[in-house]
C-alpha cells in the first residue's frame, strides 16, 4: 500500500472526516457516521482507494 494522499490533502480529509463524523453523531444518522470514518482513515493512512484505482496521487514525490 503506497500512500497517495499529501499533507495538506490529509488534514482535509481528517477535517472533513471529524465534521461529517459528528454531525453524523448528533443527527444519529449512519451515512455520514460512515462516511466521516472513512475519511478520518484515508487521512490517518494517507492512502486512498478511489484515488489509487485512477491513478491519482498528491504526495510531493509523486513523478509520472
Amino acid at each position: 500500500m503506497k500512500r497517495n494522499v499529501g499533507d495538506l490533502d490529509a488534514y482535509l480529509r481528517l477535517t472533513l472526516g471529524l465534521t461529517l463524523l459528528g454531525y453524523g453523531i448528533i443527527k444519529k444518522a449512519k451515512l455520514p457516521i460512515i462516511l466521516g470514518s472513512m475519511k478520518i482513515t484515508e487521512g490517518i493512512l494517507r492512502w486512498c482507494p478511489m484515488s489509487e484505482l485512477m491513478d491519482i496521487s498528491t504526495t510531493e514525490d509523486y513523478i509520472e
